[in-house]
């Protein structure tokens, strides 16, 4: 059963209309400002309490968290992101943002541990 647990958070101001994207990955714009992440970009967390811009969102960046899938992801499987923000398996070249603790589907919800530290898949 997927639950979240244990979760660091912070409280961050949209730098873009992120309404719609709770359970995607968002990293900090120029400004300090969270906005959605595409494939390749290191995220700051997981946007939990979405907004639109200028608003105040909640943002996880550690511990046990939902995320929402765009591909197949593995159970116990290293997790990347996709162009929309979203959780997949992490290919080569990817930076792993966590590990699955449950396998997931295109547009399903999921539980994943974070861990941002910038890890390269080989």
């Amino acid at each position: 059963m997927a639950v979240t647990q244990s979760r660091d958070n912070r409280t961050l101001v949209a730098g873009a209309d992120l309404s719609a994207k709770q359970f995607t990955f968002v990293k900090l714009d120029a400004a300090a400002k969270a906005v959605s992440c595409v494939d390749g970009d290191a995220a700051f967390g997981v946007l939990e309490v979405p907004a639109g811009t200028g608003k105040a969102v909640t943002v996880t960046v550690s511990g046990k968290v939902m995320v929402k899938c765009g591909n197949t992801v593995t159970i116990a499987g290293e997790v990347g992101i996709d162009a929309a923000g979203e959780a997949v398996d992490a290919a080569t070249g990817d930076i792993v943002v966590g590990t699955a603790y449950e396998a997931g589907v295109d547009g399903q919800i999921i539980a994943i541990e974070i861990d941002l530290a910038g890890n390269i898949k080989a």
